[in-house]
Order: C-alpha cells, then sequence, then structure tokens
C-alpha cells in the first residue's frame, strides 16, 4: 500500500508533467515548430514565403539583432570588392551558406557560432564569382552539400565539411563535363571559363543545374544538365543551343553553335516534384548587342522551359525575346503559384523579366494566363549584317513594373544643372521605342539591368506576387571592332579586349555620355590611376565580384590586355585584325573564339554630373501585384538617398539588387538598396513598418527560419556595389 505522503508527491509530479506538457503545447501554438529554409527560394516553388507568424506586423517594432556571423573576409584593402550575394539555407538547426572568396561554412543557427569550413581553392589558384547559394542533399546520415566554385563541382559532407571522396575525383567534378567535345564544336571547351553564380535543384538523386558563362566571343553553351548526386556522374543534358537535327536548329544561322554560346540559366530554377518537371529561364546568346552570325529567333535564348526532371526532355518553352539584342537574360528564377482563373484554381508560373514584364503560363501546357500579343518593333536602320526580329512579345496584364519608353518628360530635373546635363544627351542620342536597335550613333534605353534582377520574386499562397524592380537608364554605343588605331592595326590587346572585355567594361566615358561616378561595370579609362598593373593581373587571375577569373587566358595574353589598358602597347598584332596569340590560335577553330564585327561600349548606366540617375524617380520600386487579375495592389518606392532625404526631396528609391521574402505574419522583407538598410514592410499596405542600417550592403536576399521555438530573419551583408564599403558577415534578427 502506497503511504499518503508518497500519494501526494506522485499527484503533485503528476500535475507538474501536465502543467509542463500544457504549456510547451501552448508555447508551440505561439510561435510554431522548427522550421526550416532548405533550399534557395525557401521551398522547391521558388515562393520566397514563410508560414510563420512569430514575428508578425504588431510586434516587428520589437525586432533586435540576435547574431553576427564573422567570416573574416572582406576585411581589408587586399580583400575588398567580393562579392557576397549568398541566400543561406537552414535544415535541422544548422545554417549553410558562403564567403566572400567563396568557402562554404556551417554554424549554428540560433547563435551563429561556426562548426566548420571548407575551402575549395586550399592548394590551388582561386577563382572568385558570385555564388546566391547552396544546395543540400540527404539519405540517412549521408548528408552533403553541392555547389560550384570557379570550374568545379563540389559535394561536401555536411556533418563534417570534408570532401565526399566517393562523388567525381575526390569529391569534385570539372564543370565543363557534357557540354560537348571538340570533334562536335571544332574547339575544346575545357580550355573556356564556366562557372555557376545561383543554385541548382535536386529532384530524386539528380542535381539540375544551368551555369554562368562569357557574354562576349568566348562564350560557352549554356546547356542545363542533371549530375548523380552520389557519384557526380552526367545523367542528361538538354542543349539551349540545338545541334544540326535537333528542335530549334532552324531558328539560328547554320552552324551558330560552333561560334556562338550563352542561352544559359544563370539566374536559377525551380521544381514541381508531383509533376517531375524543372521550370528555369535562360539569358541571352553571345554576343549581347550584335546577332549577325545568328540570323532566327534563337531557341533556347531567352526562354522559360519546363523540362522532365528525370530525362530532360523539353515538354514546353516560351521565348520572351526573340533574337536577343539588349542582353535582356530572364534575370530570376520562375515561381510557382496557384491563382484563379476564370473562376478555376489553376496552377501557374509566373516569371518576372528585366524589361519589367511578368509572364503567367499554365504549369502544364505554357498556355498564356493573360494573352501575350506580338507587337511591331524596329528594324530599320541596323547594324550591317544584323537581321532584327520584326516583332516582340507583350502579355496584356500585368502592365510592366517599370519604365517603357524613354521621353523628354522622363528627363531628371533634381537641379537646372542636371536637367540641362542629361537633355544634351538625350538630344543627340537615339531614343524613343524600348527596343531601340543598338547603333554607331549611341542610345539611351532601359532594360540592360533590371527591371527585375537576381533577387527574385516572392508570392503568398493568395497568387499575390512581391517583386522589386529598377528604372535605370543606359547609354549603349557600338563602335566596329576591325577600326585602325591612328592608322595602324589593332595591337595584340585590343584585339583582346574586344573579344574578352567589351561586354561588360568601356575604356572612356565618352562625351556627357556617364558620369565619372561608380558603374555597375567599372569603366576603364585611367584605370592605371586607380591601380597597379599588380593588382589588374591579380583581378585577371582571380576574378572580383561580379567579374569571373580569367585563368582560362595564357598570362601572356592577359599581360597584353593590361598593355592596351595601361597604354603600354608598342606594336600591331598583325595585319588581320582578326590576328590571334598563339596561345588563343592552338584553343581555337576557325569560328571560336567568335570575333565580332561590332561590339559594345561595355555597360554604362547613364547618371547626371552628381551620379544620380539621368531620368526622374523612382528610381527603385517595390510591387504587389494580385496575378488572379493582373492588377497591382500597391507599389512604393524602394531605398533612399540620404543625402538627399535631408534636403526635404521624398524618397526616390534606388537602385536594388538582392530580392524579398514575405511572411505569414503580414510582413516582407528586403534589403537590396544603396542605403544599405534591411525593411520589413506591411504586405498589405506597402508601408515600412521596420528598417535596419547593416553593418554592409545586402546585395542578397533574406532568410527565415525557427529554431528552439524562436523565428530569426538573416541575411549576408556583403556590400562592395557602387562604391560602397565592403563586408563579410551574416547578421540575424529576433524578437527579444
Amino acid at each position: 500500500m502506497i503511504s499518503e505522503p508518497l500519494k501526494n508527491i506522485f499527484y503533485l509530479s503528476l500535475l507538474f508533467l501536465i502543467c509542463a506538457w500544457t504549456f510547451a503545447n501552448r508555447k508551440q501554438e505561439l510561435s510554431g515548430p522548427d522550421q526550416d529554409w532548405p533550399v534557395y527560394g525557401g521551398n522547391q516553388a521558388g515562393n520566397r514565403y514563410s508560414s510563420l507568424t512569430q514575428i508578425n506586423k504588431e510586434n516587428v517594432k520589437n525586432l533586435k539583432l540576435a547574431w553576427t556571423y564573422d567570416t573574416g573576409e572582406n576585411s581589408n584593402a587586399d580583400e575588398r570588392g567580393m562579392d557576397m550575394q549568398c541566400q543561406p539555407i537552414i535544415i535541422d538547426g544548422i545554417l549553410y551558406g558562403t564567403t566572400p572568396k567563396l568557402k562554404v561554412f556551417a554554424i549554428e543557427a540560433a547563435t551563429g557560432k561556426e562548426l566548420w569550413k571548407f575551402d575549395p581553392f586550399e592548394g590551388k589558384r582561386p577563382r572568385f564569382h558570385p555564388v546566391r547559394g547552396v544546395v543540400y542533399w540527404a539519405d540517412g546520415n549521408d548528408k552533403r552539400i553541392l555547389y560550384t566554385a570557379g570550374s568545379s563541382l563540389f559535394a561536401i559532407n555536411a556533418n563534417t565539411g570534408k570532401r565526399v571522396e566517393s562523388f567525381g575525383k575526390n569529391g569534385e567534378v570539372d564543370f565543363h563535363e557534357g557540354l560537348g567535345d571538340k570533334e562536335t564544336y571544332g574547339y575544346d571547351l575545357n580550355n573556356f571559363n564556366i562557372r555557376n553564380t545561383t543554385p541548382g535543384v535536386i529532384y530524386k538523386n539528380l542535381l539540375i543545374t544551368g551555369s554562368s558563362v562569357s557574354e562576349g566571343g568566348d562564350a560557352l553553351p549554356g546547356h542545363i544538365r542533371a549530375f548523380d548526386v552520389r557519384t557526380g556522374k552526367l545523367a542528361w543534358i538538354f542543349r539551349t543551343i540545338p545541334l544540326p537535327g535537333e528542335y530549334g536548329y532552324e531558328t539560328w544561322s547554320e552552324d551558330s553553335y560552333k561560334k556562338l554560346g550563352g542561352a544559359n540559366c544563370w539566374a536559377g530554377m525551380v521544381l514541381d516534384e508531383k509533376r517531375g518537371t524543372v521550370f528555369l529561364g535562360t539569358g541571352s546568346p553571345s554576343v549581347d548587342f550584335y546577332g549577325g552570325a545568328r540570323k532566327g529567333a534563337n531557341l533556347f535564348a531567352n526562354c522559360v522551359i519546363a523540362l522532365n526532371a528525370e530525362t530532360g526532355k523539353r515538354k514546353w518553352h516560351f521565348q520572351t525575346v526573340h533574337h536577343d539584342l539588349w542582353d535582356r537574360d530572364i534575370p530570376c528564377p520562375p515561381n510557382l503559384i496557384t491563382v484563379k482563373h476564370h473562376g478555376k484554381r489553376i496552377d501557374a508560373i509566373a516569371q518576372a523579366t528585366k524589361d519589367g514584364y511578368i509572364f503567367v503560363f499554365d504549369r502544364d501546357t505554357g498556355k498564356p494566363l493573360f494573352p501575350v500579343k506580338e507587337v511591331a518593333a524596329p528594324v530599320a536602320n541596323a547594324l550591317p549584317g544584323e537581321n532584327p526580329w520584326p516583332t516582340q512579345p507583350v502579355p496584356s496584364r500585368p502592365a510592366p513594373f517599370a519604365n517603357q519608353q524613354l521621353t523628354e518628360a522622363d528627363i531628371t530635373t533634381r537641379t537646372p544643372e542636371a536637367h540641362a546635363y542629361v537633355l544634351d544627351r538625350y538630344t543627340n542620342s537615339r531614343k524613343g521605342p524600348k527596343n531601340e536597335l543598338p547603333s554607331l550613333e549611341g542610345g539611351l534605353l532601359y532594360g540592360i539591368g533590371g527591371g527585375a534582377e537576381w533577387g527574385g520574386t516572392a508570392a503568398d499562397p493568395n497568387g499575390i506576387m512581391y517583386v522589386n524592380g529598377n528604372n535605370m537608364l543606359w547609354w549603349l554605343k557600338m563602335r566596329d571592332s576591325r577600326e585602325k588605331n591612328n592608322g595602324q592595326t589593332l595591337s595584340k590587346g585590343a584585339v583582346l579586349f574586344n573579344t574578352n572585355c567589351t561586354a561588360c567594361h568601356a575604356t572612356t566615358t565618352g562625351n556627357a555620355t556617364a558620369s565619372a561616378g561608380p558603374q555597375a561595370y567599372p569603366v576603364l579609362k585611367d584605370i592605371g590611376k586607380r591601380l597597379s598593373r599588380e593588382q589588374i593581373a591579380a583581378i585577371l587571375e582571380t576574378g572580383r565580384g561580379r567579374m569571373p577569373s580569367f585563368q582560362h587566358i595564357a598570362k601572356d595574353d592577359r599581360n597584353a590586355i593590361i598593355d592596351f589598358l595601361l597604354n603600354m602597347e608598342s606594336k600591331p598584332a598583325a595585319n588581320d585584325v582578326h590576328s590571334q596569340t598563339p596561345e588563343i590560335a592552338a584553343q581555337k577553330s576557325a569560328d571560336f573564339p567568335y570575333a565580332p564585327p561590332f561590339v559594345n561600349n561595355g555597360n554604362v548606366q547613364f547618371r547626371d554630373q552628381d551620379n544620380y540617375p539621368a531620368i526622374k524617380p523612382p528610381w527603385g520600386t517595390l510591387n504587389a501585384v494580385d496575378l488572379n487579375t493582373g492588377e497591382y495592389l500597391w507599389k512604393v518606392t524602394l531605398g533612399e538617398y540620404p543625402e538627399l532625404t535631408g534636403k526635404g526631396i521624398p524618397p526616390t528609391g534606388t537602385e536594388n539588387h538582392g530580392g524579398p521574402i514575405v511572411t505569414a505574419g503580414g510582413l516582407l522583407f528586403i534589403a537590396a538598396t544603396y542605403d544599405e538598410k534591411l525593411r520589413a514592410f506591411d504586405t498589405r499596405t506597402g508601408k515600412v513598418v521596420w528598417e535596419y542600417k547593416l553593418p554592409a550592403g545586402g546585395f542578397a536576399t533574406p532568410a527565415t527560419y525557427m529554431v528552439n521555438g524562436k523565428q530569426y530573419i538573416v541575411i549576408a551583408a556583403g556590400g562592395t556595389r557602387y562604391g560602397l564599403k565592403s563586408g563579410g558577415s551574416y547578421v540575424a534578427f529576433a524578437l527579444p
């Protein structure tokens, strides 16, 4: 028989357990269970959406810094300029991300305490470029992180940070694998640059991935590939530039595939596991602004594509730009949503574009949910040898979220001096239709750099899409790449520069064409006053920021480019303007690297003499679009220039890179702006309800997750753009 005191202890213990259980479950009801952010974009659909509600509109004002993880990089002058655009993933309380120097790390997601770090370039020459995330795969205790650094695809043990030796060769696969052979293309593809900036997706035991390639004459083809996660072996390939006999080959000039590349998925992809379909968007074909060697529509460049994830076979495609002459890559992953259309619930896919459109398709058929019209586009006064496409597709809904056509009324009135400065260039340039053709005279146009950008779009379960946009004006002036310099044949360095560098970089600002302020792609005029020969050589070798490594170019040839930039050349290359150095001659076929007869002046943004955008605000926007109806719910400016706001000028918005996330707590979080702030917006009204000045610009997309009953918001603060300070930390926020 149990004594009375023991009974009392028993009942008290039972009561305590019941209370503890009730409290724990009540806490879980209030805060929700732990929740991961397991893939780039938050989920396989790429919605950048979280059902977490612990942080909400009522309490977000109390959000505080929870922890900071310092990668230890971008902290001194020798390192600054390395880009950090990673959206980390969070799985089982561990956060995985990348550093400015492309190392992968694992930290405790609740504290920021480092668990391990992997260096892909240990004992090797590094090759730096943006990396926006990593991929996770697990089978029992076999847990792997997969990502690309330089031209290598790595598999890392997620528990230890060590290479998975059974994958490829000691955990590494050459990322050229499967692109093609010399017999097919006429040149050795392994000698040219390829990398990946945005992670792929996992379908069963396959890693499906795109790539990032050059946009100049040495661009490799941007084929989509799948690798076996366990072994690293190539599983399938979808050729975005078709070979003879393949569907779409007739949309190019004969044998275009032997000289041209691009049409690559650099912005990421999404997956419908139930349908076994991977969806992606592709970029422009090379070279960006001249298509004389690729007459036709050029499938599958500038396309939204649905592929069978098991086999890589095409299900459907839709081309958003025919015969692209404006570098209008599809700049971000599609977004898989469900909308109500004509009274029915339809699984759809929405794609935002650089020129500010949102295309919405039926996920199964690729049929647009809102009518798309083929609108007449300019064809007259094209460059010699060019054959512009006579129409371009325009969706009837939603209306564009970015500027479409430049008029004199759009010119800045910030100051009389700025107006006069911009008006002079406007008066002496081609302008007008959005698809004004590239010219030797030079023209002003929108859309080279967003509209939408690589940060992506967010969407909630109700079919509301959120997209940040840019209204920036660009100055595009073509030149004859065969022109002589003071009556002499072009030098070796000039030939190499035209082939490898002009797609991004200008060597002069021209006559009032752009301010001397920072550019997305730096103008290289007087570069010797800013960088030493050794510093230029180091950047060419390793890459920095957006610029990839050029180790695939022989050292003597890199030196020739430096001589050209520093005006130190004394001898022409040869009588033939297309002559190549011995190193390149050994690599190239009769057609590759392709030497276009016309090259652009680099990607030059047109700003006023004080380095502000040349048009009236807003320069950056955030938009909420109901894709059930195609109507906008709200549009607000995104970002500000504090010095202008201080003068009483309403917030103008700023150019923005990085994307939003949205939560069930009624909040949208986004950084992306050049005022270096992370903001929370009320998703119902578009009103800012919280903001925080980051230690460096947050040109990455945030993530949110819950560990031990606490919700966190985290973002990489890497800085570096447009002359802003560099950074190398991840910062996380939570309620007290």
